[in-house]
């Protein structure tokens, strides 16, 4: 076959199948990238008219979900479609597809297990982009989650993978509120009602601080004197705030508290040891 026969071919080709083809994956593009548009604007439209914190960590969690499933569908059709253009025959192929399938599906027993994990905690909410949890003794914020797995990355900044189909129990530190807890500890010569006292005075303070009062959602509960230690009596109580901001208000509380403890003259004791040494000369102990 000279050149000239094979570039009528090739010419050919391209008119007849090439064409379509080169059409077909532009059109592919485009499907791909309006997609990413359309879901951008219309999940930004969604967050903007709700406003609510809870809803947007929800919709911020299917996105990168749906992303992936019109993905996955738009580059289904395509090959199909260019396949169709090879004039190559997809029944067999679909037939074969079906039966390694089936193979696959014996060895792929974790994968089919972590999807339908991924989707029951999707469809129940129980976890969202932006919460902070504890999962398969793991714990941080949750950065991504598919039908796959959840990605978490802790206070230290490592990243965590865990398959879904791993997570047996899951802690959720930060959906619709959050608690911080206080353990306060005073000596036990100090007058634990005037010590409450003080500690709602800050928090009414620290609710009245404008870097503050819109996270912070009810007045301190103070849930009384919680039980007696070595060298303290403990005063238990806990701070309602928005999610994920509980640490921030009691870092702060915690700060404010030692500030007013130190002013007032309050002791917040530390363990103390009593040494007894003997003497030797008289047999009595010396106490130090």
């Amino acid at each position: 076959m000279d050149f000239q026969t094979c570039f009528n071919v090739i010419q050919g080709w391209l008119l007849t199948s090439g064409l379509p083809i080169l059409v077909i994956i532009i059109v592919m593009a485009l499907a791909l990238n309006f997609k990413n548009v359309l879901i951008k604007k219309y999940f930004s439209t969604l967050i903007k008219f709700n406003g609510d914190i809870e809803f947007e960590k929800r919709l911020n969690t299917f996105h990168s979900t749906i992303k992936s499933i019109l993905n996955i569908l738009i580059f289904t059709i395509g090959i199909m479609m260019i396949l169709g253009k090879l004039n190559i025959n997809i029944g067999p192929i679909l037939a074969a597809a079906g039966v390694v399938g089936i193979a696959v599906g014996f060895g792929a027993q974790r994968l089919v297990e972590d999807i339908i994990s991924g989707f029951i905690i999707l469809i129940e909410d129980q976890i969202r982009v932006g919460d902070v949890v504890e999962v398969a003794g793991k714990s941080g914020l949750v950065e991504k989650i598919d039908l796959k797995a959840v990605v978490l990355r802790d206070l230290s900044g490592n990243v965590h993978y865990i398959r879904n189909g791993q997570i047996g129990t899951i802690t959720n530190m930060t959906k619709e509120y959050s608690y911080y807890v206080f353990d306060i500890g005073v000596a036990y010569h100090e007058n634990v009602d005037e010590v409450i006292d003080v500690i709602k005075h800050l928090d009414e303070e620290l609710r009245n601080d404008p870097d503050y009062k819109d996270i912070i959602l009810e007045p301190i509960e103070v849930l009384g004197l919680d039980k007696f230690d070595d060298s303290a009596v403990i005063i238990k109580a806990r701070t309602k705030t928005i999610p994920i901001k509980q640490w921030a208000v009691g870092r702060e509380f915690n700060r404010r508290l030692k500030k007013k403890f130190d002013e007032l003259g309050i002791e917040i004791p530390f363990p103390h040891r009593t040494l007894y040494i003997q003497n030797t000369a008289d047999k009595s102990p010396i106490i130090s």
